[in-house]
C-alpha cells in the first residue's frame, strides 16, 4: 500500500511540474509572428500579358524576438502601378509579447485607373498599413496620405474599415472594378491582415485581378519572456514545491499511521 502511496504522490508531483513548465515554454510558432510588405500585383489588363510581381519588401519575424525591416527603392509596372521608396517593419516584442507590423509605400501612381476615359490621374503620396497584436486582442489601421482616385470617390486620410469604392462605366452601370480602402481580414489563425489599399479588376475595359498596396498581418500576441528564466524560474519552483507539499504530508501521515499498527 505504502508503495502505491508513494507512486500516486511521485505522479502528482511529476503532473504538476509538467504543467509549470509547459506553462514557462516559449510561445508556438503562431502566436508572435508579424509581417508586411508594400505591393503585390496579380494583373492581366485586356489585351495584354498577366503581370505578377511582388510581395515587394516583404518583411516578417517568424515567431522571432526583434525589429526587423525592409526597403524596396520602388515598384515600376507599366500601364499598372509605380511607386516610390517602400518601407516595411515588423516587431514581436520580448518584454510584453505584443506583436506589431508596417507597411508604407511612397509616390503611388495608379495608371491602370487612369486609363478609364472618366478618371482624372490617380495616386497618393504615401500609403500606410499598421496591425497591433497584444493580449488585449488585435487591430490595425491604414493611412491613405494626399490619396486621390481621380473623381471616383472623396476618402478620409483615415477610412473606417472595408471602405469600397465602386468603378462603374457610365450610362452602363456595369461594375468593373472594386477599391477597399483599410481592408481588414480576420483570419482564423486569429491573426489579423490589414491591407490599406485593393483594388480588383472584374471586368473590361480594366482587365481582371488584384492589387495590393501596403499590407500588415500581426497575432495572435505571443507570450512574454518564458516562464523558466530569472524571476519566473523561481515562480515556477514556488508553485511546484506548494502543490508537492500536500502530497508529502499525506504520505507521511500514512506511513505513521502504519507503523502505529505494528505490535510493539
Amino acid at each position: 500500500m505504502k508503495t502505491h502511496t508513494w507512486r500516486r504522490t511521485g505522479l502528482l508531483v511529476i503532473a504538476t511540474a509538467a504543467t509549470v513548465l509547459a506553462g514557462a515554454a516559449p510561445a508556438a510558432a503562431a502566436p508572435g509572428d508579424a509581417s508586411a510588405y508594400g505591393a503585390r500585383l496579380n494583373v492581366t489588363l485586356v489585351g495584354a500579358d498577366a503581370v505578377n510581381l511582388g510581395p515587394f519588401a516583404e518583411v516578417s519575424t517568424a515567431g522571432q524576438y526583434g525589429t526587423f525591416t525592409n526597403t524596396f527603392a520602388g515598384v515600376d509596372a507599366p500601364g499598372i502601378l509605380s511607386t516610390g521608396v517602400i518601407e516595411t517593419e515588423a516587431t514581436f516584442d520580448e518584454q510584453t509579447g505584443a506583436v506589431s507590423s508596417r507597411a508604407t509605400t511612397a509616390d503611388v501612381d495608379l495608371p491602370v485607373l487612369s486609363a478609364l476615359p472618366f478618371v482624372d490621374p490617380a495616386g497618393a503620396e504615401a500609403i500606410t498599413a499598421e496591425c497591433m497584436a497584444t493580449e488585449e486582442g488585435v487591430s490595425g489601421s491604414s493611412t491613405l496620405a494626399g490619396l486621390n482616385l481621380g473623381g471616383l470617390a472623396d476618402v478620409a486620410v483615415e477610412p473606417a474599415a472595408n471602405t469600397v469604392v465602386e468603378i462603374r462605366l457610365p450610362l452602363l452601370d456595369t461594375l468593373v472594378g472594386r477599391i477597399t480602402l483599410n481592408e481588414q481580414i480576420q483570419n482564423d489563425d486569429g491573426s489579423l491582415t490589414v491591407n490599406a489599399f485593393h483594388l480588383e479588376l472584374l471586368a473590361a475595359p480594366l482587365g481582371t485581378g488584384d492589387l495590393v498596396i501596403s499590407s500588415a498581418t500581426c497575432g495572435p500576441a505571443g507570450l512574454p519572456i518564458p516562464l523558466a528564466s530569472g524571476a519566473g524560474l523561481w515562480i515556477g519552483l514556488g508553485l511546484l514545491g506548494a502543490a508537492a507539499i500536500p502530497a508529502t504530508i499525506h504520505f507521511v501521515r500514512k506511513r505513521g499511521a502504519t507503523n502505529a499498527d505494528v505490535p510493539a
